[in-house]
């Protein structure tokens, strides 16, 4: 009978493996999965720079109150792109870390009106110097005037794909 011990070769074949497989073009050449790259790796560096707890959907949430406080909860939904459930899950996991006060108004129970708490207003003001950090990082490749594009065009790609999915 033989021995099947692995000889050395055979141990540096499986700890080396061959590199990763590219991605396939059919993939490459898909708007939508360049746009999954770009946000992952997005998140990534908000992860690194910006803030491990603070995530990019409460940072809108924060700037959007601290710009109208005092809006309700549905209105400021369609302000950050989010639906209206996420944001009430969001607001209230928000107000909990007391950055955000939601208040009930007296005509409509159900209506949360929505104010940056002193820690939030403190949070809000480290995590935007770290956001403009980062996106100045990002885009330091680029001239004023194509940066000006660039978000024109980012602009518009979101506004019609938006469209495109409240379409059906």
């Amino acid at each position: 009978m033989a021995d099947k011990t692995p000889t050395p070769a055979d141990s540096a074949a499986v700890a080396a493996p061959a590199s990763p497989p590219a991605a396939p073009e059919r993939l490459t050449s898909a708007p939508g999965y360049q746009v999954r790259r770009l946000h992952q790796a997005y998140l990534a560096a908000w992860v690194r720079a910006v803030d491990r707890t603070l995530t990019g959907p409460q940072f809108a949430v924060l700037t959007t109150v601290h710009v109208y406080p005092g809006s309700d909860q549905s209105s400021l939904a369609s302000a950050v792109a989010l639906d209206t459930s996420t944001m009430a899950d969001l607001a209230l996991r928000l107000e909990k870390r007391g950055l955000l006060e939601r208040r009930t108004t007296a005509a409509d129970g159900r209506r949360k009106l929505l104010y940056l708490t002193p820690e939030g207003e403190r949070t809000l003001a480290a995590a935007e110097a770290r956001v403009r950090e980062l996106d100045e990082r990002l885009l330091d490749t680029y001239g004023p005037a194509d940066r000006e594009r660039l978000l024109r065009e980012l602009t518009s790609l979101a506004d019609r794909w938006e469209r495109l999915g409240a379409e059906g």
